[in-house]
């Protein structure tokens, strides 16, 4: 009758571990890259009256009731929602997120006092940069791996864009073979502190050949740039070979001289500047120029490669290292812990890589994935656990009575 009992108490026990699993889903049931787990159940031993089995063929065993042989873990893909903030990803196959994150020394007298560091793994893809400019999840301040350089390090970044200064100017449009004169003004250039200057040009023909121009320039403050530079155009009105470039110095205050190249365009090209007969008039404009002021930054986000976009406000966007991802053989092994954060401390090696290669999935940036706990499964769950318990509970009511059944009948003797 006790070991009735005790079955019956080992049913109840594990009924309710299973019941803690389940309440732990629930809870997490909105948080990023949770994944959900079951609770495994196995009969225990069993004991036997007749050792090898009756004549018929029967065993005579009864077993001890019911333990719990560990929890499962389901790494199905949550569904994923857009959060509105670019840095935040998800990743649409099988891939982890690699942190690092600094973990102190125990002994069995307690923390030592000293620190390490360890790599975690996660789904929950909430990046954001750190007070120190390092990429970081924000949930658990672990630094986010990124492949640079040809190996995996953390990554900081700048939040300002240097200056370029301007080296090379393109023009296009037209010198008429009618005219003899034109300007061209209000060109912008870049100096190598980041400031702006405006430049004007006066083109001159040669009087003794239309086909040749001279120019001069001039910047802002009416100072000399560029004196007697030379062009020349072929017959058919297109850029000589040898003559389409003029090259200056320029030197705006105190700072070292900068070359620029003013460019008419490719020899034998009417994409740029040409001399062909027409308007009276001649008409210049400004194609291009590669000169970029200072910019801060504006947007940072992630392609589904897992490459970092910054985009500056000057217009720039860089394209900077990329997220490192893992992928394990044997996921059952690693051990969950606080923040959606997985441990792999069974010595098993990860295979590592980025976003798109093989089967880690593609990022997909401005999202996160959700839990992929379902709460019709887990209700369903929870009511055959609680039958489970009752039924567990029903069988000590019984045994209890029929143990006191048995000592009445002692008292009546």
């Amino acid at each position: 009758m006790l070991s009735t009992i005790y079955s019956a108490l080992s049913g109840m026990l594990g009924f309710s571990k299973g019941l803690d699993v389940i309440s732990n889903n629930i809870a997490n049931l909105n948080t990023p890259g949770y994944k959900g787990s079951e609770l495994a159940f196995r009969d225990l031993f069993y004991r036997y009256s007749v050792e090898g089995g009756t004549p018929d063929g029967l065993r005579s065993q009864v077993g001890y009731g019911l333990d719990t042989k560990g929890t499962r873990t389901s790494f199905r893909e949550g569904e994923l929602r857009d959060t509105g903030n670019p840095l935040d990803v998800a990743i649409d196959g099988n891939g982890f997120l690699i942190l690092k994150r600094d973990v102190q020394q125990q002994s069995l007298y307690g923390t030592t006092g000293g620190s390490g560091t360890e790599q975690v793994y996660t789904r929950a893809g909430q990046l954001d940069f750190g007070q120190d400019g390092v990429l970081m999840d924000k949930v658990s301040g672990g630094h986010a791996m990124v492949f640079q350089n040809g190996s995996m390090q953390e990554m900081s970044i700048n939040s300002l864009h240097p200056p370029q200064a301007t080296t090379e100017i393109h023009i296009t449009g037209n010198l008429s073979a009618g005219s003899t004169t034109t300007d061209l003004t209000g060109v912008t250039v870049i100096d190598q502190a980041g400031r702006s200057h405006t430049l004007s040009f006066h083109f001159t023909v040669d009087p003794a050949d239309s086909t040749h121009w001279h120019i001069d320039g001039k910047d802002e403050n009416n100072q000399q740039v560029l004196t007697g530079g030379e062009i020349r155009f072929q017959a058919n009105g297109s850029p000589a070979t040898g003559a389409n470039t003029v090259s200056f110095d320029f030197a705006p205050g105190s700072l070292p001289a900068t070359t620029i190249t003013l460019g008419i365009g490719d020899p034998g090209s009417f994409s740029g500047v040409t001399n062909l007969s027409g308007p009276a008039q001649s008409q210049l404009q400004v194609q291009s120029q590669n000169g970029v002021a200072a910019g801060s930054l504006t947007k940072a986000t992630f392609d589904e490669n897992g490459a970092l976009q910054l985009t500056y406000s000057n217009g720039k966007t860089v394209s900077g290292p990329s997220l490192a991802l893992a992928w394990f053989d044997d996921l059952q092994s690693l051990r969950l812990t606080a923040n959606s954060l997985f441990v792999n401390d069974t010595g098993q090696v990860p295979t590592i890589g980025t976003a798109s290669q093989g089967v880690m999935g593609r990022i997909v940036a401005g999202r996160v994935e959700l839990s992929n706990v379902e709460l019709t499964g887990q209700f369903t769950d929870l009511i055959i656990l609680q039958r489970g318990y009752q039924a567990s509970s029903q069988v000590v009511s019984v045994a209890n009575e029929m143990i006191q059944q048995l000592l009445d009948i002692g008292q009546k003797r």
